[in-house]
C-alpha cells in the first residue's frame, strides 16, 4: 500500500514531511478548513505526488490551481458530480482524480458506479460535520463488500495507534483493492503542522506491517491479474498445461537455461535493441519521445524474444514438434526462425485473410520450412488461427508445444511470455538511466492486440504507479462502426482461448468478429494481465482508428527515417490529441518494422 500524508500546510513542515518520501501529500484548498494553504508548494521529489483537495470549488478554480501549483492529482471532497469529473479530466487529462465518498456505519455501494469512468481512484473517510480531518475511523468491515476494482485510498482518523489495525486489514478481503492509506489530523500538534518523528515512526513500521500484502498488478499464485487469467482448457490439454505450470519457472531460473537464452538473444536476436531518441518528433509535439527500436530485432519484431525463449524451454520438456498461431506473421516467422535454428518441425496456423495481406511473411515461414496452414473458419483471422492451433494441440498432446505468440491462452502463458518479453523494459531502464540520469519514464506508450509488447514495455513497471502505462488499441473504422477491435471500450468479461478476460462479444456471449487495417491487432480480447490494467485503472487505454494510425506511420517515414509496422502506428497516432508535458520522458515501444505491411501503405495512400 502507498502511503499519503494529507493537510501539510506550512513550508519548512513540507520539506521535512517529504523527506520522509511518502508517496503523496496533499494540499487543502478549501478555505474554511484550518488547513487551509495559501503559501506556494515548495519543490518536492518527482517521486512524491502533490494532491490537490477542492470541496464544491469551481471547475475554473481547480484547474487553475493546478496549473500554478503543478499538482499531479486532485482529491474531490464535495459533491461533485459525475459530468464535473469528466470535464476536469478532459481539460487535464494528466492528473489522477481522486473521488471522496463519506462513510459510517453503512454505506450504499451503487453510488460508485457512474463515477467508475471518471476517476482514478475513490477514497473512504469518516463521515463528520466536516469534509475531512475527522479524527476517529470508520468501521471497515463494510469494505468487505465493496464491488468495485478500482483502487481507493483508505482515511479517518488513522494514527500509530491503529497500525495494527491497519495491518489486520491488509491481511483482509476488504483490503484487495485498498491503494493507499491516508493520514492526517492524527499525526498533528496543531492543524496543519504534522509531527516529524511521529510520522517517521509510522512510515516505518507501516511499512514492515503490509509489504506482504501490497496489491501488485502481477501475476498471483493461481494464475490470476486481479479477477482474470485463470487456465479454462478441455481435459485432453489438462497434462500439456499442467505439465508446463509445474515446470516453466524452475527451468526458466536454471543457470544453463539463462547461459544460453541471453547469449541467443545477444548474438542471434541482436539485442539490446536501441533506445532511440527521436528529435524530430519530439520538436513537433514539444516533448521527449524515445523510441524502443524492436524493429531492430532479427525477424523484425519483439516476438522472436518470446519464441526464443519458448523453443528453449520446448526441448527441456522433450518436444519434438512445433505449433503456433500468427496473425500480421511476425510471430510465425519468429517461431519458423527458431525452429530452423533448433532443428524442429513447426507448423503455424493463419487465417487465409492474413495469409492474403501478409504475402512476404508467409513466404518467409516457408523458406524456413514452415508449412503454413490457413484457417478458414470464422473471420479467417487471427482468433480464428488460434482456434486451428488448440485443435491441433487436443489432437497431439504428447509430443507437441505450442508456442503462444502473445500474453493470452491459459495460465501459465501469460505469465511466461510477459517474462520472456520483459527484457524490453530491462533494457529500457538502464538505457534510460544512460540517457537521462533516470530509470523510470513519465509515461511508456505499447499497442494492444494480445498485448505481448505492452507486456514487455510494461513489466518492469506494473507496480512502479508513477510510470503512466499508456495501451493503444484498433479502433478500426471508429469505436461504434461495428468494425473496430477496440476490446477496452466494447469488451466485457468472458472466457476466450483458455482464459478469463476482456473480450468482444454479443449479449449472448457470442464472439464479435474484430477488424483493424493490422492484422496483429484484429483480436477480439486482450489478455488477462491488460484486462486488469485496464478495470483497475492501472493503465490508459486509447483506441486509434485506421485512418489515424495510417497517417502516424506516415509522419514517421517522413520525420525520422523509420517505417514502422502498422500496429506500432496506433502507438505513434497517440501525438495527434494527447498532450503531453514539454518536459516528460515519453518511451514508446516501436514493436516492429513495416516490410511486412508495404502494401498497405502503398495501397492506402496510392502510392
Amino acid at each position: 500500500m502507498k502511503l499519503k500524508v494529507c493537510g501539510m500546510k506550512f513550508t519548512e513542515n513540507i520539506e521535512a514531511i517529504a523527506s520522509l518520501q511518502p508517496d503523496y501529500l496533499g494540499f487543502i484548498f478549501y478555505d474554511k478548513s484550518a488547513r487551509f494553504i495559501s503559501s506556494e508548494i515548495p519543490n518536492l521529489p518527482k517521486t512524491i505526488k502533490k494532491v490537490g483537495v477542492f470541496v464544491n470549488a469551481s471547475e475554473e478554480t481547480v484547474v487553475t490551481t493546478v496549473l500554478e501549483h503543478n499538482l499531479q492529482a486532485v482529491q474531490l471532497h464535495g459533491k461533485e458530480s459525475v459530468d464535473y469529473c469528466k470535464s476536469i479530466k478532459k481539460q487535464l487529462p494528466d492528473i489522477e482524480i481522486i473521488k471522496v465518498f463519506s462513510v459510517k456505519d453503512e454505506f450504499n455501494f451503487d453510488v460508485l458506479a457512474p463515477f467508475e469512468s471518471v476517476c482514478d481512484f475513490f477514497l473512504f473517510d469518516t463521515k463528520g460535520k466536516l469534509p475531512g480531518g475527522n479524527g476517529y475511523t470508520f468501521n471497515w468491515n463494510i469494505l468487505e463488500n465493496y464491488p468495485s476494482t478500482k483502487p481507493y485510498f483508505l482515511s479517518g482518523g488513522l494514527g500509530i495507534s491503529e497500525l495494527e489495525n491497519i495491518s489486520e486489514f491488509s491481511k483482509s478481503k476488504a483490503s484487495k483493492y485498498c491503494y493507499a492509506i491516508d493520514v492526517n489530523s492524527k499525526f498533528e500538534t496543531q492543524p496543519g503542522l504534522k509531527d516529524f518523528e511521529l510520522v517517521k515512526q509510522f512510515k516505518q513500521q507501516f511499512a514492515v506491517n503490509t509489504i506482504q500484502h501490497t496489491m501488485s498488478y502481477n501475476i498471483n499464485d493461481k494464475g490470476y491479474y486481479g479477477e482474470f487469467g485463470g487456465a479454462y482448457i478441455p481435459e485432453m490439454l489438462y497434462p500439456n498445461v499442467e505439465e508446463l505450470r509445474q515446470n516453466y519457472l524452475k527451468i526458466m531460473a536454471e543457470p544453463s537455461f539463462q547461459e544460453e537464452f541471453n547469449q541467443l538473444l545477444k548474438d542471434y536476436v541482436g539485442r539490446p535493441s536501441p533506445l532511440y531518441f527521436a528529435k524530430r518528433l519530439s520538436e513537433k509535439y514539444n516533448t521527449k519521445i524515445y523510441l524502443k527500436r524492436e524493429d531492430l530485432n532479427h525477424t523484425g519484431a519483439h516476438k522472436i524474444n518470446n519464441t526464443v525463449g519458448q523453443i528453449l524451454m520446448a526441448k527441456r520438456l522433450g518436444k519434438k514438434r512445433i505449433i503456433a498461431e500468427t496473425g500480421a506473421g511476425q510471430h510465425g516467422v519468429a517461431t519458423a526462425t527458431v525452429c530452423a535454428l533448433m532443428g524442429l518441425e513447426c507448423i503455424v496456423y493463419m487465417g487465409e485473410i492474413d495469409i492474403a495481406r501478409q504475402a512476404p511473411n508467409v513466404a518467409r515461414m516457408k523458406m524456413l520450412g514452415a508449412t503454413v496452414i490457413p484457417a478458414l473458419s470464422g473471420s479467417r483471422t487471427l482468433k480464428d488461427a488460434t482456434n486451428e492451433a488448440i485443435r491441433d494441440w487436443i489432437n497431439n498432446p504428447v509430443n507437441t508445444h505450442y508456442i503462444i505468440g502473445s500474453v493470452v491462452g491459459p495460465h501459465p502463458y501469460p505469465d511466461m511470455v510477459a517474462r520472456f518479453q520483459s527484457v524490453v523494459s530491462q533494457e529500457i531502464e538502464w538505457q534510460l538511466q544512460e540517457k537521462e540520469g533516470r530509470t523510470k519514464p513519465d509515461h511508456v506508450i505499447a499497442c494492444v492486440g494480445g498485448g505481448s509488447n505492452a507486456a514487455g514495455a510494461f513489466y518492469q513497471y506494473l507496480d512502479e504507479t508513477d510510470v503512466n502505462l499508456i495501451a493503444v488499441e484498433a479502433a478500426g473504422l471508429g469505436v461504434n462502426s461495428g468494425e473496430s477491435a477496440a476490446t477496452s471500450a466494447l469488451g466485457k468479461e468472458g472466457i476466450i482461448h483458455g482464459s478469463k478476460t476482456l473480450l468482444m462479444q454479443t449479449d449472448d456471449g457470442q464472439i464479435t468478429e474484430p477488424y483493424s487495417i493490422s492484422a496483429g491487432l484484429d483480436y477480439p480480447g486482450v489478455g488477462p494481465m491488460h484486462a486488469n490494467l485496464f478495470a483497475t485503472g492501472r493503465a490508459e487505454f486509447i483506441s486509434i482508428t485506421d485512418d489515424e494510425a495510417m497517417n502516424a506511420g506516415m509522419e514517421l517515414c517522413k520525420l525520422e527515417g523509420i517505417i514502422p509496422a502498422i500496429e506500432s502506428s496506433h502507438a505513434l497516432a497517440v501525438f495527434k490529441d494527447r498532450k503531453f508535458k514539454p518536459e516528460d520522458v515519453i518511451v514508446l515501444n516501436l514493436s516492429g518494422r513495416g516490410d511486412k505491411d508495404l502494401q498497405n501503405y502503398i495501397d492506402y495512400f496510392k502510392i
